[in-house]
């Protein structure tokens, strides 16, 4: 089985903390795809410090190449440069529609907690933990109604982050290798799951 599986989003999608590319999360699901049997095409067109405005390039990208997988990783930026959630989840569905469209199959992970990033004063995580939360809401049901689907990467994972520095690499927010690791192992049934579907 053949799958052309493609990698859009932003920096935890291009990989910025791994030092090869076996740590990125591409390389890291397309060998899980491949140890499932499927001979995959891998093509990550995430662009590092990306906004869910840089994603319709992105999809143009990968349409262009042929997807039968995609995997979108994005919301951490918008959350950052205070993109409305309204703003960027409609930007995010009409990314999904059109890989759909294409074809593709689609997993979306959502915005991450940042108030897990030791950079963000300790009072103000909770708050920042729950502009997260309502962020990656409003993405999820805008990814739904355009026929993705949402990766289960949640509080588990989250708190993970939050209780093991090693996780981070050392800018102290982006995933170090370990943390890639960690984020792809919860990925992986979904995106297998897609590529079942095809």
């Amino acid at each position: 089985m053949s799958c052309r599986f493609r990698v859009l989003g932003d920096s935890l999608a291009a990989g910025v903390g791994c030092s090869r590319p076996e740590e990125t999360l591409g390389e890291r699901l397309a060998a899980v795809l491949r140890s499932a049997g499927h001979r995959v095409d891998l093509g990550v067109h995430a662009v590092s410090g990306a906004r869910s405005s840089g994603l319709d390039a992105q999809v143009r990208a990968a349409v262009r190449t042929g997807v039968d997988v995609a995997l979108v990783v994005i919301g951490a930026n918008d959350l950052t440069s205070f993109t409305p959630p309204a703003v960027g989840a409609g930007l995010l569905h009409d990314a999904v529609l059109g890989l759909r469209r294409a074809g593709g199959q689609v997993v979306v992970a959502t915005a991450p907690d940042l108030g897990v990033v030791s950079h963000v004063p300790p009072a103000y995580r909770a708050f920042v933990s729950q502009a997260s939360s309502l962020y990656a809401r409003v993405q999820a049901d805008a990814v739904v109604r355009a026929g993705g689907v949402v990766a289960a990467a949640g509080p588990d994972l989250f708190d993970r982050f939050a209780t093991d520095p090693t996780l981070f690499s050392a800018d102290r927010f982006h995933p170090s290798p370990a943390g890639y690791a960690l984020i792809a192992d919860a990925l992986a049934p979904s995106v297998l799951a897609a590529a079942g579907k095809k």
